[in-house]
């Protein structure tokens, strides 16, 4: 395990200063001992935040990739359409007008790089 460390901060507010020391807390969805470093102690402390971490840097990851999958953008709606330079049928993320040319990937790619 890693030495435990302590931090002097002053506090921006009050002048005081506030002693810091690693912390061993346990995690509230695998049930192991994480360290509470003095660090992040004072992290915490310049954001305002007023609770310890309930959950290991493993399990706080691993839900946030769990929010973000689930909480992910709604799909576009695409919409059929011919491109207008080979015929080809395809699909794009816009209502097709009839003002403006459309394209299907490739021949978009095409003129891309020709401009």
């Amino acid at each position: 395990m890693k030495e435990h460390i302590d931090v002097e901060v002053k506090t921006k507010k009050r002048g005081d200063f506030l002693m810091f020391q690693d912390k061993v807390l346990v995690c509230k969805d695998c049930g192991r001992e994480f360290v509470f470093t003095a660090g992040e102690q004072e992290f915490y402390a310049e954001k305002g935040f007023k609770n310890e971490p309930s959950r290991c840097k493993e399990c706080r990851d691993q839900r946030k990739s769990m929010q973000r999958r689930d909480s992910s953008k709604p799909r576009r709606e695409l919409y059929d359409a011919v491109c207008s330079a080979c015929g080809q049928n395809t699909k794009v993320p816009f209502r097709p007008r009839n003002d403006r040319p459309i394209y299907c990937s490739d021949c978009f790619s095409k003129i891309k790089a020709t401009n």
